[in-house]
């Protein structure tokens, strides 16, 4: 049985329904629209409180392993979790710190990585964060641009560009290329060597930053098992969360949208009443129902460990990614003229669409990836 397999068998369907319907009424009283137009305008762009609550809720840490402090959960957990977070436009470290950097951790098998590094970021105290991709916003093996020296202890330096909160990191996980070949190393973001530029965004809901390092002092990883497949497992756990928060927010969209047709008169009639209104409707149901299912099909491929996992993931990353931006776009034109301005939150979902569309690899790359996975 693998550890995806017995992940699925230790959370039961009513654990994981009970766990989202907490965090969705968490959500609709702490995250509202007026709590994330406040959030994001912060400089840490998150809620410590909220942070606090969600860590004690077990959301932070849902794919630490229990000895360390975590719910011990998998990807399909996962999953829902980020529907959730993506409907309510969520400001939070979570997908940086609780599943990329914990996902990364506990892939390389680090031991004393993972009792040093993991319960504190299940409980929320610490933030993690990955620093990966290169100038060009690969997230490939060939865009990884710093370089170490050799050593348990090596000096970085190159520049990690877009690092998910980077700017409020407390822990720094940095991929780079030492002598042997790639590495993970630790490494505080305070430390000599290390300057942080935030960066500006489209979406300010998402905080995204450049890191260089000169001469920065990084404690290597163990690794038991090549690096760069250890970085494609906590990537792939990634992918299925953002596909879970593309697939949230369109759902969330299409409600607020539908919602407003069958209120909204012209002419007088409800607009919900005209049939190119109907026809737009329906095709942003078809979008978004097919989100949610490509979704959890890849969260439920990736815990079983199926032989096309990464297949369903790749799908699942630019479907969900091209169906949030469709559903958005298509939802300020089905509002008028007041969704284009800042006060409607439609904006909001459509910036968080678009940004969320290049994070972590862009449509291109995952379609140009499945259909070489069929081909194959």
């Amino acid at each position: 049985m693998t550890q995806g397999e017995t992940q699925v068998a230790a959370i039961t369907a009513e654990d994981r329904q009970a766990l989202v319907d907490s965090l969705r009424r968490l959500l609709e009283d702490k995250s509202s629209e007026a709590d994330v137009r406040r959030t994001m305008e912060t400089a840490e762009g998150y809620d410590p409180a909220l942070w606090r609550q969600l860590a004690e809720m077990g959301v932070v840490g849902v794919i630490v392993e229990e000895d360390f402090g975590g719910v011990g959960a998998g990807p399909m957990e996962l999953e829902r979790i980020m529907e959730e977070a993506g409907a309510a436009l969520l400001c939070s470290p979570l997908i940086s710190s609780g599943v990329l950097a914990a996902g990364l951790i506990q892939a390389l098998g680090d031991q004393a990585a993972k009792t040093r590094l993991l319960p504190g970021i299940a409980d929320g105290g610490a933030i993690a964060t990955v620093a990966l991709a290169g100038p060009k916003g690969g997230w490939t093996e060939a865009d990884v641009s710093v370089v170490a020296s050799a050593g348990e202890t090596a000096g970085l330096s190159g520049t990690a560009s877009f690092v998910t909160h980077g700017q409020v990191a407390s822990v720094l996980l940095v991929v780079a290329r030492a002598p042997d070949g790639l590495a993970v190393y630790e490494v505080d973001p305070h430390a000599k060597g290390v300057a942080i530029k935030p960066l500006p965004t489209f979406d300010h809901t998402t905080r995204l930053a450049d890191i260089a390092f000169d001469g920065a002092e990084g404690r290597r990883l163990a690794a038991t098992r090549p690096v760069w497949p250890a970085v494609e497992a906590a990537l792939d756990l990634t992918r299925v969360a953002l596909a879970g928060e593309q697939a949230g927010g369109a759902k969330r969209a299409l409600d607020f949208t539908v919602d407003y047709a069958k209120t909204r008169a012209q002419f007088g009639r409800l607009i919900g009443s005209f049939q190119a209104i109907k026809h737009m409707a329906a095709d942003l149901l078809l979008e978004t129902e097919s989100a949610i299912s490509a979704a959890r099909a890849a969260a439920r491929s990736l815990a079983e460990g199926a032989p096309d996992a990464r297949a369903a993931i790749d799908l699942a990353a630019f479907a969900c990614a091209d169906a949030f931006s469709q559903v958005t776009a298509t939802a300020i034109q089905m509002h008028g003229g007041i969704a284009f301005t800042w006060a409607h939150p439609a904006h909001l979902y459509l910036r968080r669409a678009r940004a969320d569309a290049q994070l972590f690899g862009n449509s291109t790359f995952y379609r140009e990836r499945y259909l070489q996975a069929l081909g194959a």
